[in-house]
């Protein structure tokens, strides 16, 4: 790692531990009609796209993240849903298909994923989680670079990123493996970041 890299390698671990109290704090503290009214309706934008019955890749929320699972009810219920899935501590990560009602599994990071027998599949568009973003689709995740990998790998699916609007920040550090996001959705806006929506 050269001294540059670990300099922003760790001025993104500040910014993490930083932004992660703030979510923290910012979710404790909201009260109950705005949890309710958070993330419960796709922006006009999205709810076009995904008529023409596009595969979806989400998330299980782990801790303070923002819980978007009720937005794609219909979705998980016509088996167009997929969520992220740890076949162990490794650097891959994939897609498996998830219906309601099926359980699911503790992951190698203690996340909720679907069962390893699932179907693997290829989403067209990806709702992420994040710890802090910027209006430029910059995104700073967990630290593991899963979804960077992902998204190298699969260039053509659509990436939003998902998170109180208290976790922007005016920049993001980059490095030259952060892929930028499409969009950003918080519960008071939907961020277009680049032209591919």
């Amino acid at each position: 790692m050269t001294d540059l890299s670990a300099d922003l390698a760790q001025q993104k671990q500040k910014l993490r531990e930083k932004l992660r109290f703030r979510r923290k704090h910012f979710a404790a503290n909201l009260d109950g009609m705005a949890q309710l009214a958070a993330f419960r309706a796709l922006p006009a934008p999205l709810s076009d796209l995904l008529a023409d019955h596009a595969m979806v890749g989400a998330y299980a929320a782990w801790g303070d993240e923002p819980d978007i699972m009720p937005m794609f009810a219909s979705l998980a219920e016509a088996g167009a849903l997929v969520l992220p899935h740890h076949a162990g501590r490794v650097d891959e990560m994939t897609f498996r298909r998830w219906r309601p009602g099926e359980s699911l599994a503790k992951g190698p990071w203690s996340t909720r994923q679907p069962a390893d027998g699932a179907p693997t599949t290829v989403p067209d568009l990806i709702f992420c989680p994040l710890v802090g973003f910027d209006r430029r689709g910059g995104r700073i995740g967990q630290g593991g670079g899963h979804y960077d990998r992902y998204f190298a790998a699969h260039p053509a699916a659509l990436r939003i990123g998902v998170g109180w609007s208290v976790q922007e920040i005016d920049t993001v550090p980059r490095e030259s493996t952060d892929i930028t996001l499409d969009a950003i959705l918080t519960e008071q806006e939907f961020i277009l970041c680049g032209d591919r929506l």
